[in-house]
């Protein structure tokens, strides 16, 4: 499990990076029927799509942490959990959007549960599926337990 949950949080990191990039690219165009929405959507869409880079880069920290932190796992799966409940509420006010959207909305509705499910798999995991090595650093005097030693 603890190998499921770090390949997970690597995919779900570097999707958001590339797809954060792809709509800072090409702003409208990136989203299905919005080509002629306007400079006021364009400019909304590339600024969100930098803040889905940066989510994505938070999954990307979360995945070079040894074990991946639970807690991290979590809240990141939270934020796109709530990215699906906006989804749905704007089904809810404006109807069905266009189909890929639709996947997009079972996406973010759906892996949210297998994070949270699979959140501990590492801080669980016995140490031989954890790579120790950083930890086995530390423990041999690298300079953060030099800072961590009591006087």
């Amino acid at each position: 499990m603890a190998r499921v949950l770090r390949a997970l949080v690597q995919l779900m990191g570097w999707a958001c990076v590339m797809i954060g990039l792809f709509h800072v690219a090409l702003g409208n165009a990136a989203l299905p029927g919005a080509a002629s929405a306007g400079a006021t959507v364009d400019s909304w869409g590339r600024f969100m799509g930098a803040s889905f880079v940066g989510y994505g880069l938070a999954w990307l920290w979360a995945a070079r942490q040894r074990p991946i932190p639970a807690r991290a796992v979590r809240w990141l799966a939270g934020v796109f959990l709530l990215g699906g409940v906006g989804r749905l509420l704007s089904l809810a006010v404006h109807g069905w959007p266009q189909w890929f959207q639709i996947a997009l909305t079972v996406i973010e509705l759906g892996l949210p549960p297998v994070f949270l499910w699979l959140a501990d798999a590492e801080e669980r995991a016995p140490h031989g599926d954890v790579e120790a090595a950083p930890a086995a650093r530390r423990s041999a005097g690298g300079p953060r337990a030099a800072r961590e030693r009591p006087l």
